[in-house]
């Protein structure tokens, strides 16, 4: 017994030396690194200093230039510049204060750079203000004076003594870490050689010392074979034996059922591969048999690891081996798998895996059992990383400390008190970031107790909205709240981000129920699919094209009822980017009027009498005061032109554009009324005539767009021939107004249909019309495109309608958005005199003229909605 102490203790010095003189080294080597990364870190030091005076530097020169600027040019883009430049200087000049703090010589310097600096501020501000009090002449001769430079120099001459003294600083601290780096190699090789030296004496005692450990493990094994039968038989329960390193030197029926190996796979390995990863990192097993082997017996519920990779919860019981004389001479496992059956996994599995939020199960010792997809993808771990780990490790504050940190409850029982409410907490992924989550929990009985499931969501896209919010709200909720109508803001994304009180009255919604949901949800019907259809524009982009636009559209409350709404849209720029600002008014009670006058205009309509008295009114009473406006707006355009500055003459094109608009209405509106045969008799004519007439009233157009009209022969008809030739000229004037990327094709053609009819055909290759318009085209004011597309007032084809209809015929159109469109009327055939009493306008469907010139005021060019058209 003293021999085998002596040669362990002779081992234990060698080893013991070897450590010692190995440890040294390590001191010495961790001395060098800490003086490379101070060396290192006064070259970052340097390189801080030296950029922030050439900072300053800059600042300062650009201070001058921006001040000199604006005086030669009075350019207030100067004077942003400027003071941009005076806030660069500042903080450069801060940041040159406070690192060079440990240099006295550097801190001396300070204070009179400061001093040029202030100086050279002043100087330059004088500039400024001489430029704006006295014009450019004194402010250059300010500038000439030469003061300026004076100081500049001075300034450029101070920050090369500081950088020269900050370079001289680096070159003498690098030299003593070159000098103490030597010095330390020279330590490494001799402690190197020393340790290498004592390790192999060391393993020479080792290997003896393992020469007379192999009998004793020959006369254990030999003993072993005495009760291997007895606990083989045992096939619920994993049992064997391991040497003092933790080899495994017997393997029963029980561990190869439970475990997984075969006894020929694993005998001989180390017991540390049942261990998961993170806890080998941990060195949790050689701590393990560290604790048997002083206290006897350790007992533990832990997570292990199976041959396959997949972890299972066990009970596992270690015990301390020792001889008769008390010395240590292995351990033994006795372990037993507790995990539920693969059935009552399956039953589970399903069920969490349909779940949306993160789902996460766990025991009583606050350990994780079970998880599903959605935790993965949340916390970034792979499933395996967290089964068996404490919860603590993705939920580190709060929740965790209160499930795990009183000793007299249970993890279960302090899950409990918080079943069925959602406690909003921190999550930690992998990665090490944190991210707000809400959690739910609830109990869930199982073969080893109450375990707890919990449901995780992630409520970062709400805490953000809250966020800007409150934010938002801060900022705009004054404006907004005091406005009449509702208010509604718009990110680039169609998502509300901020509404007032009015906007939650017209459409029902709680505030909380709109922030963050997409505008849509409250105008579902043509300015949302604009808003967000188009992948190739950012919302932004899209509703700035609506920008100072009244749109008439609909919108939808909660209760899910619709009712017609006009928005204002403005733009408004803030940190986030571009926001969108909608003034929403409910204009339920205007449609309402609107809808009554409708059927007014439909009775003036029925009596011509009153239609001519409409005519007179129009002719009159309109176009008089407006040709006073058009006439003052234009000797205003011509008199002051270039005489007053971008936005009046802006205004003023405007003005003039206006009333151009509003004449030509005017006079649709009243070539509108005026059509028709007002009782004339009608007579044989021409049609063939009345097409060449049109054409000469459109050579104008048709030399300009280079159009190429064709017809075919038409006939003699009993018509009005002014009034066919109206119609010719609004169609044959259309095909080419809307045409494609080709040159416009018109071709006119006829054909006769029984002996009573005769049916005209105008073909173009224009742009088309969608089916769901080929009525509302012949409405009054109804138009496809935008004023800024095609100009036009859309009553020419009204008119049409109105004559063709009048002379006791019908009009229609076929057409193929992309292919052109075919438009055919059809006049009935006369051969004897045409009875003018039988000739009444047949009924058309007629929009308010109030409405037509206030929609064209509004350039109201969308197509109207049915609510509009009832």
């Amino acid at each position: 017994m003293k021999s085998s102490s002596v040669r362990n203790r002779k081992v234990q010095l060698g080893f013991g030396a070897a450590i010692l003189t190995l440890l040294g080294a390590g001191v010495i080597s961790y001395r060098a690194l800490v003086e490379s990364n101070r060396s290192l870190g006064w070259v970052r030091h340097t390189d801080q200093v030296l950029d922030q005076l050439q900072e300053l530097l800059y600042a300062s020169q650009n201070i001058e230039s921006n001040s000199v600027g604006f005086a030669l040019t009075g350019d207030k883009s100067y004077i942003e510049s400027f003071n941009g430049n005076i806030l660069r200087e500042a903080r450069a000049e801060g940041s040159i204060e406070q690192l060079t703090a440990d240099n006295a010589a550097q801190q001396h310097r300070v204070p009179v750079l400061k001093k040029l600096l202030a100086q050279k501020i002043r100087l330059s501000e004088s500039v400024i203000d001489l430029r704006r009090a006295k014009g450019l002449e004194a402010a250059a001769a300010l500038v000439g004076d030469g003061a300026g430079h004076q100081t500049t120099g001075d300034i450029q001459d101070l920050v090369l003594e500081m950088q020269n003294e900050e370079r001289r600083l680096l070159a003498a601290r690098d030299a003593g870490a070159i000098r103490q780096l030597e010095l330390t190699k020279i330590v490494l090789a001799v402690g190197s050689l020393v340790g290498l030296l004592t390790a192999l004496v060391a393993e020479w005692g080792v290997r003896h010392e393992n020469v007379k450990r192999g009998r004793t493990e020959e006369t254990l094994r030999h003993s072993e074979e005495k009760y291997r039968m007895l606990v083989d038989g045992v096939r619920d329960y994993a049992i064997f034996m391991l040497d003092l390193r933790g080899q495994i030197l017997s393997w029963n029926a029980g561990a190869e059922k439970v475990k997984g190996y075969k006894a020929e796979e694993i005998i001989g390995h180390n017991f540390s591969c049942f261990f998961p990863p993170e806890e080998i990192k941990q060195g949790r097993p050689e701590e393990l048999l560290r604790l048997t082997a002083i206290t006897g017996r350790q007992e533990e519920q832990r997570m292990r690891i199976r041959k396959d990779g997949s972890r299972f919860l066990a009970n596992i019981i270690f015990t301390a081996l020792r001889d008769r004389d008390g010395n240590l001479q292995g351990f033994s496992e006795f372990s037993h798998d507790l995990s539920e059956s693969k059935e009552s996994g399956a039953k589970y599995r399903g069920l969490l895996e349909a779940a949306p939020d993160a789902m996460v199960v766990v025991n009583q010792s606050g350990e994780i059992v079970l998880l599903n997809v959605q935790a993965e993808k949340q916390f970034g771990y792979r499933r395996d990383e967290l089964v068996g780990q404490k919860v603590k490790n993705i939920i580190p504050e709060g929740f965790a400390e209160r499930l795990i940190a009183d000793g007299t409850r249970s993890a279960a029982e302090a899950l409990a008190q918080q079943i069925g409410t959602g406690i909003e907490l921190s999550g930690r992924r992998k990665d090490g970031s944190e991210f707000p989550i809400e959690i739910m929990l609830s109990p869930l009985e199982s073969a080893e107790g109450i375990l707890v499931t919990a449901a995780i969501r992630n409520i970062s896209t709400r805490k953000d909205a809250e966020e800007h919010l409150a934010q938002m709200e801060g900022r705009y909720r004054g404006l907004l709240e005091a406005a009449p109508d509702a208010m509604v803001v718009v990110n680039q994304s169609g998502e509300i981000v901020l509404l007032n009180v009015q906007a939650e009255k017209q459409f029902g919604y709680r505030r909380d129920e709109l922030v963050g949901q997409r505008v849509k949800n409250i105008i579902p019907e043509g300015f949302a699919e604009r808003l967000i259809a188009d992948g190739t524009r950012s919302a932004a982009e899209a509703l700035a094209q609506q920008i100072g636009t009244g749109i008439e559209l609909s919108g939808r409350r909660k209760n899910g009822s619709e009712f017609p709404i006009e928005i204002m849209l403005s733009p408004l720029e803030n940190a986030e980017g571009i926001l969108v600002t909608a003034a929403i008014r409910n204009i339920s009670v205007r449609k309402d009027a609107d809808l009554q006058l409708v059927q007014k205009v439909e009775e003036l309509n029925r009596s011509n009498e009153e239609l001519q008295q409409f005519s007179y009114v129009a002719s009159h009473d309109l176009q008089e005061p407006l040709r006073m406006v058009a006439s003052y707006t234009q000797l205003l355009a011509s008199r002051y032109k270039g005489k007053l500055d971008a936005d009046a003459e802006e205004f003023i094109d405007f003005a003039v554009d206006g009333c151009n608009r509003m004449q030509r209405l005017i006079q649709d509106l009243l070539a509108y009324s005026r059509s028709g045969t007002d009782g004339k008799a009608l007579q044989k004519r021409s049609s063939e005539d009345a097409l060449n007439n049109a054409l000469k009233n459109l050579s104008g157009t048709l030399a300009e767009s280079g159009a190429v009209v064709t017809h075919d022969a038409l006939p003699v008809i009993t018509t009005d021939d002014t009034q066919l030739e109206h119609v010719f000229q609004n169609l044959v004037g259309n095909a080419i107004k809307y045409r494609g990327t080709e040159v416009p094709t018109v071709h006119i053609s006829a054909a006769r249909k029984g002996l009573d009819e005769w049916t005209f055909s105008v073909r173009d290759n224009g742009l088309g019309i969608e089916a769901q318009y080929f009525e509302r085209i012949f409405i009054l004011f109804q138009r496809l495109h935008g004023r800024t597309e095609f100009q036009g007032t859309g009553i020419g084809l009204a008119i049409c309608k109105k004559i063709v209809e009048g002379l006791g015929g019908r009009i229609w159109v076929e057409s193929q958005l992309g292919k052109g469109s075919t438009f055919y009327f059809a006049l009935p055939q006369r051969d004897q005199k045409y009875d003018t009493d039988a000739a009444t306008f047949a009924p058309t469907e007629v929009l308010l003229v109030r409405d037509g010139l206030r929609a064209c005021e509004k350039h109201h060019d969308f197509p109207l909605t049915k609510g509009e058209l009832q």
